[in-house]
Formats: structure tokens, sequence, C-alpha cells
């Protein structure tokens, strides 16, 4: 039975298809997102680091030549307005004064040297993404994919701070345009005083990033300075924690009152306090903590995802596989979920809605289950384990899959698992 749509509706509706597309009604159905723009999506800060680091590196450059140039153009004023009453001959300040232009020379040279070879990152990315062929069982993504493997354990070696490790695995994969090492190396020095207990570094960071760190309403130079204050209390150094308090704390005061206002309490407390309120403020935990947020505003500062590529991913393929069965133990040992690291991964996870299904074998036309498990091709392709091994002894251990004509071995077959 169909029921007809009000006729002003229809013909409201008609009309507006008919201008707006020209009588195809291609404005009717929403386009469909493929699996190309689901795993570009994926890539977005693959284009994005490079982009704010050199737009970092531009502003840089920039604030510097000014500076030097307003300087350089003030002592000229000076010598021109009154060259006989300048405290050295003319000839010498001129002298002095071409010195330092080229000095400012040198830095622009070095600056877009610098910047160019950023261009020449961005590139090699931009190229890198089109070579990607939008087929998901296309082999020749192989090597692209083999690739982007790689990219995503650099990503988190730089992320958990293994710098060497990382350097080598892009010297060896030849990726160097294609991962940020050199990004992660400038935060290196910051995150190294802060386990260090030191925050001069970080503060001078945030000095560095002031305006961007307002933009996204960032807390980081506040807590740094809290945690400055927190020192100084800690080391009895009560006065000079006054006078710190009043020039750099007071004026987070309207943003941060309750946190202000705790921490200024510790005045009256000893570190060794076993007041729960205040005794957490002594902790040494602290400074893992502002490890974190501070990568965690190094990364929104970037771009960056805040949790590392290869946990995505892995969570990803964890959301398929979770069921009410695993938190059970009930997982068979070929199931990633059956290892204690992967189960935490998937803690924070949904279940997958899972159904039971019956996948019948093309070539024999048989049940896949347990006793005949599926098993998946390098195209994409699933078979019984009856038929291909079947096949794999008529043919000296070659597979051909009847649908497409690939030819494998039967070692490159991968288990699948029915849920």
């Amino acid at each position: 039975m169909v029921i007809d749509p009000p006729v002003a509706a229809a013909e409201g509706g008609a009309s507006e298809a008919s201008s707006n597309n020209n009588g195809h009604g291609e404005g009717q159905t929403k386009k469909k997102k493929t699996p190309v723009t689901e795993i570009l999506k994926l890539e977005l800060q693959l284009l994005r680091v490079p982009v704010e680091h050199l737009k970092k590196s531009l502003r840089s450059s920039q604030r510097t030549a000014e500076k030097d140039l307003s300087a350089v153009l003030a002592d000229i004023s000076s010598v021109t307005a009154s060259p006989t009453a300048a405290a050295v001959p003319p000839v010498s300040s001129l002298t002095s004064l071409v010195c330092r232009l080229h000095g400012i020379k040198r830095k622009l040279e070095e600056s877009s040297s610098a910047e160019a070879g950023q261009v020449q990152r961005c590139r090699a990315r931009i190229e890198h993404l089109e070579e990607f062929v939008p087929h998901p069982h296309c082999e020749c993504n192989s090597n692209w994919n083999n690739t982007r493997l790689n990219r995503v354990i650099l990503d988190y070696m730089l992320r958990m701070s293994y710098y060497d490790s990382a350097t080598l695995l892009a010297d060896s994969a030849n990726i160097q345009e294609l991962v940020d090492i050199d990004v992660f190396v400038e935060a290196r020095e910051v995150v190294e005083s802060l386990q260090n207990k030191k925050v001069a570094p970080a503060l001078t960071w945030c000095a560095e990033n002031k305006s961007r760190l307002k933009k996204t309403k960032s807390k980081l130079e506040f807590l740094l300075r809290l945690q400055e204050f927190i020192e100084m209390v800690k080391a009895n150094d009560y006065l000079r924690a006054i006078a710190y308090a009043r020039k750099y704390l007071a004026p987070w005061g309207p943003t941060y009152t309750k946190e202000l206002q705790r921490v200024t309490a510790t005045l009256a407390f000893k570190s060794g306090t076993n007041c729960s309120t205040y005794k957490v403020l002594f902790d040494e935990c602290r400074w893992d903590f502002l490890v974190e947020e501070f990568k965690q505003e190094f990364c929104k500062l970037f771009g960056m995802t805040l949790v590392p590529l290869l946990q995505i991913y892995l969570q990803a393929g964890l959301s398929a596989l979770k069921t009410p069965s695993c938190p059970q133990g009930m997982c068979p040992k070929e199931d990633p979920l059956s290892q204690a690291g992967f189960m935490r991964l998937a803690e924070p996870l949904p279940f997958s809605k899972q159904h039971h299904s019956k996948l019948v074998c093309f070539i024999t036309k048989e049940l896949m289950d347990t006793e005949n498990p599926p098993l998946v091709l390098p195209n994409g392709y699933v078979y019984s384990t009856k038929a291909l091994e079947e096949m794999a002894k008529n043919n000296d251990g070659k597979i051909t899959c009847p649908r497409t004509g690939y030819e494998c071995n039967f070692s490159d077959l991968v288990k699948a698992f029915i849920s």
C-alpha cells in the first residue's frame, strides 16, 4: 500500500527540486561517505601538523624581524637627527648599523630556508595521500598501508618520548618527511624539565604561544604558576611565596578563584600535613599531571589527536570484537581480547552489535563454522577451510579465487572468527 503525500507538499517539493537541481533530483539524496573519505579523515593530522608548524615559524620570524628592524630604524633616526652630537663618529655608527642589517638578513635567510623545508614537507604529504587508490581491496595499496603503519607506530613512540627509536624507524622506513620528529623534539626539553621538577622552560613555551593558548582557554600556565608557588611553600620560603603569589597568581584570581584560594591556604600547612584536601597539593605525582597537561596542550596547538593514533586504530578494531562474553574471560585464545592489554583498551568501548550469522562457502555451499572455519584471502574474499585445503592439495599449495582469479599461497590465508 502506498500513502500519497499531501498535494501542496508534493508540489512544493517538486518545484524546489526542479529549481535547485534542473529537474534531476540530485539534491534529494545525501552524498554517501565512502570508505576513502573515512580513511582520509584519520589523516587530518598528517597535513595539519606541518601547516601549524609553518604558521608558528612564520609568526616567530616576523616578530624577530620587526623587533630588529625597529631597533635599527631607531638608531638611524638618532644618528640622522644629530650627527654631530653622537657619542661615536657617524661613520662608525653607520658601520655598526650595516653589520646589524647583515645580521637581520642572515636570520631571514635561515628562516626562509627552514620554511621552505616545511613547505616541502607539506607537498610530500599531499603526494603521499594522492598515492592512495580508492579501492578497499586493491593490492597496490599494500606499500601505502605499510607506510601508514610505520607512521602510526612512530607517532606512538614520539608521544611516549622514545625519540631515538622513532628516529631509527623513520630512517629505516625512509619516511622522514611524513613524520613530525622535529616538532616533538621541541617539546622534549619542556617534558624533561617538568620531569626534573623545573617549570621555567614550560613557562617560556607558554609565553611564546600565549595568544593561541588564550584562544583555547588553556590553564597550563596557571597550573605551572601554582606548582612553583607550592614548591616555595614546601621549602618553607613563605615570604617569597607570598610575593610570588601577588605578582603571578593574583591576575588569575577572577578566573580561578576557588583553585587560588585552595592553593594559597597551603601557607598555613606543612608539606607533611595529613589533611587530604591539602596533602594532595604537595604530592609528587602533580609533576606527572603537569607533564600530561603539557602534552595535551601541545597536541591541541599543532592539531594532533589527543590520544595516540595507534590507540585510535586499535580501539576501532576492538570495538568490532567486544561482546558481553569478553569481560567474563570466555574469549578464545586467538581473540585479541583474551589478552589483558587489549582488554584494558576495550574497557571504555561499547559492545559490538552481533547477530548469529550463517556463512555459506561459495565453493562447496557448506556452512562455515568452528569445525569448518572461514579463511580470508589477501584480496578480501572468504571461503571455507575444507574447500581451500582441497584446492591447495590439487594445485601444489596454490589458491585461486574463483570470483576474481587472484592467486596466492595457502600460507597467505588468514583465519576469520565468527561471533
